[in-house]
């Protein structure tokens, strides 16, 4: 696999795993969860990270394939400023050479397999031939290779921790080669049955071999069980092109009409994954203030919270000013910027007058009620503009 990689040079790993309860935990946990950052790091698993170097990731690819599954149908969740756990640096590490920096970019694929419900083999297979048309359709021109994560037979927890099914797992690997279809029948339990409760998650292979035309060439596999789960590996490439069901130009505008002239709204600043992406430091600040301390600090000392957070001297200057219009403009969400009205005594009414360019006194006289509000609750960043 090493050579195959090295031979064939991607510029990105679209690389599907699961999380092991490390940057996901249960307050919030999705099923396709699609990593849309600029860079990943090396998770703390309880005994410090490993000592891997951070890995860059490719926004672009991924907001477009995004907006491709989406507009498939398939919900999906976003994430960046999470670090990666074994389930991505385990293979990877040996797979690629990282000293001093990777050789490409990563495109995290996080699906929710640890809490039932779970998404079913068939959802998995489908989302790969969505992926495929995606991944086919990026106006730039990228080599793609798709990595299929995931321990065969094997179970961690319970009276049955220990069980492996090297028949099964062969079974698995014939049938994921030369007819997946038939692995999108099983449930999950019955996967479990045949190849333990964590073995289960062997679904994901599907997502890969889903983005893959009907018909594969292998050119590797090797298969070792040393102790409580197999390490097996295998190489597939493209056979033949699938039937073409829809141009790349059709798909493109497919995917694209939900948006469709969304950018002529005047004074409208859709928050794109895009957005998400170059304002996500700033975003993250002003997310702090939900936190009684950070808020303290910040009303008492702001600006060692910016240099702490790597705050750029333009993102600090709109802070300060409370430059509302500035802020949405460059990326700020609406909805913490009314976090940081409540944290420092403003009203939404205030924040709503300044998008427009007008007085609240102005404002107010287009509105049917003259009230002020904010999501301030019971501390001192209310203040007393509700008594007046």
């Amino acid at each position: 696999m090493q050579r195959w990689l090295a031979e064939k040079k991607p510029d990105v790993l679209f690389y599907i795993y699961n999380d092991h309860i490390t940057s996901f935990f249960l307050d919030h946990y999705s099923q396709f969860a699609l990593g849309v950052g600029d860079c990943y790091a090396v998770a703390d698993e309880g005994g410090g990270a490993r000592k891997l170097p951070v890995i860059k990731g490719h926004p672009k690819l991924a907001q477009h394939i995004a907006t491709g599954l989406v507009a498939d149908e398939f919900d999906l969740s976003y994430f960046q400023g999470k670090g990666l756990d074994h389930g991505v640096f385990s293979p990877l590490s040996v797979l690629w050479p990282h000293d001093p920096t990777w050789p490409g970019a990563l495109v995290p694929f996080q699906v929710g397999v640890l809490e039932l419900p779970v998404p079913s083999a068939k959802r998995c297979f489908n989302l790969g031939k969505s992926l495929r048309k995606a991944i086919q359709s990026y106006p730039e021109d990228l080599k793609v290779a798709i990595v299929g994560t995931g321990g065969l037979s094997h179970q961690v927890h319970g009276e049955r921790c220990g069980f492996n099914n090297t028949p099964w797992d062969m079974q698995f690997l014939d049938l994921l080669e030369n007819n997946p279809e038939a692995l999108t029948e099983l449930t999950i339990a019955q996967y479990a049955e045949r190849g333990g409760f964590e073995g289960a998650e062997v679904v994901m292979w599907l997502i890969m071999r889903g983005a893959l035309s009907r018909k594969v060439k292998k050119l590797h596999q090797a298969y070792y069980l040393p102790s409580m789960a197999p390490i097996a590996t295998v190489i597939y490439e493209n056979a033949a092109d699938d039937p073409i069901d829809e141009t790349i130009a059709d798909y493109r505008a497919r995917i694209a009409t939900q948006w469709l002239g969304i950018e002529k709204l005047e004074g409208t600043y859709p928050f794109t994954l895009d957005r998400s992406v170059k304002a996500y430091r700033l975003n993250h600040f002003l997310h702090g203030l939900i936190k009684p301390e950070f808020r303290k600090r910040f009303l008492e000392d702001s600006e060692s919270l910016f240099e702490e957070a790597a705050l750029t001297a333009e993102e600090r200057d709109m802070v300060r000013r409370r430059d509302w219009r500035a802020l949405i403009r460059y990326g700020a969400i609406f909805f913490l910027l009314e976090k940081l009205g409540a944290a420092v005594g403003t009203t939404n009414l205030h924040i709503y007058a300044a998008m427009r360019g007008q007085s609240l006194e102005d404002f107010q006289k287009t509105r049917n009620a003259k009230i002020l509000y904010s999501v301030a609750g019971q501390d001192a960043g209310k203040k007393d503009w509700d008594e007046r």
